[in-house]
């Protein structure tokens, strides 16, 4: 995977993204979720994500405010230990479960 590219796939009951989760491809993934619908199981796979920095963490933030505001429950799977140490720095951790 090239440096800056991340891929979400929303086939299936879930969301799962894979790549890079940076300043480079967080505004984009967040466009490119924008028109689809958010996952019926509620669940987001992070598994595939090979490198986070704090655009990273902002995108999962925003991920939670949109399914706050549909009522719809949200959480992340498979959540990197990289992103798990920028939200504890960041005192978001509890948002990410």
């Amino acid at each position: 995977m090239t440096e800056g590219h991340a891929r979400l796939d929303s086939g299936g009951d879930r969301w799962a993204v894979s790549g890079s989760l940076t300043m480079d491809s967080a505004s984009g993934l967040l466009e490119a979720s924008a028109t689809r619908a958010l996952p019926a199981s509620g669940v987001v796979d992070l598994a595939g994500v090979d490198r986070v920095d704090s655009a990273g963490v902002a995108l999962l933030l925003a991920w939670k405010r949109r399914a706050a505001a549909e009522a719809k429950p949200l959480v992340f799977g498979g959540v990197p230990p990289s992103m798990a140490s920028l939200a504890q720095l960041y005192g978001v951790q509890g948002l990410l479960v």
